[in-house]
């Protein structure tokens, strides 16, 4: 990985060098042997070269995939922010949503849950919207089957505390845990049950999970904030930036 970095950094450098103009394939043998030794000579006189080239690099691969999945997020937009399966909370009128994709077995999502949980508090105008997305495993389907059954029955505020109590779990997912789980949100056992094995519930997995995959999430959490799509675990202050230069645009 390293060394094709470094192979497409030193192309990047060449080709916006005096060099670029040069027709290699015109150059004998000896000239091209020549050239090489210079390049190398000069690289090796002034390594620090290929590091400004790697970050040259990297920045555009980096406005590339940010223009890139702008473009995503606005031509899938009525799916991600106006989809009436996916809880709604934190401010409904605010002026910034964030969209987390979430998996309730997922450690890197537990670690995140506080996080957003305080960026949402503190910042007070941030609509934020949960989309289930299971990906690793029957438990998370079966974890991710509740909360949206939850929803279903009984609306948002129980979807919330279901959630809560999903991604602190320490235990699996049996049906011993589920009606206890039920029972403690006023929701019937049988009627849980039900409604998690319906084709009402699969459609809005099925859903999400095209919707990831448009969006090219291959893992969670996977936030979208703004027109930005922003993958992997971030610590509240990262956040709380991100924010801040997204309302700045």
């Amino acid at each position: 990985m390293i060394r094709a970095t470094l192979a497409l950094a030193c192309a990047a450098a060449l080709a916006s060098s005096p060099l670029a103009a040069l027709d290699l394939t015109k150059m004998s043998a000896p000239e091209r042997a020549a050239l090489q030794q210079e390049i190398r000579a000069y690289l090796l006189e002034n390594p620090e070269v290929i590091m400004e080239a790697v970050a040259v690099l990297e920045e555009r691969q980096a406005n590339a995939q940010a223009e890139n999945d702008a473009n995503l997020v606005q031509i899938n937009a009525d799916a991600l922010f106006a989809d009436q399966n996916s809880y709604v909370g934190g401010n409904p009128e605010g002026d910034l949503t964030l969209v987390e994709f979430v998996d309730y077995r997922c450690g890197y999502c537990r670690k995140a849950h506080d996080d957003v949980a305080q960026l949402i508090e503190s910042d007070g105008n941030i609509r934020f919207i949960v989309k289930e997305f299971p990906i690793l495993g029957e438990a998370s389907e079966i974890s991710a089957r509740f909360a949206i059954a939850t929803k279903l029955i009984a609306g948002d505020a129980a979807y919330k505390q279901a959630s809560d109590a999903l991604i602190a779990l320490k235990t699996g997912v049996e049906e011993p845990v589920l009606r206890a789980l039920a029972a403690s949100l006023g929701i019937d056992g049988d009627a849980m049950l039900l409604k998690m094995a319906s084709d009402e519930v699969t459609e809005v997995i099925v859903a999400n999970r095209a919707l990831g995959q448009r969006l090219a999430i291959s893992g969670t959490p996977t936030f979208v904030m703004g027109d930005q799509v922003l993958r992997g675990y971030m610590p509240l202050a990262q956040m709380q930036d991100f924010a801040e230069a997204i309302r700045a645009q």
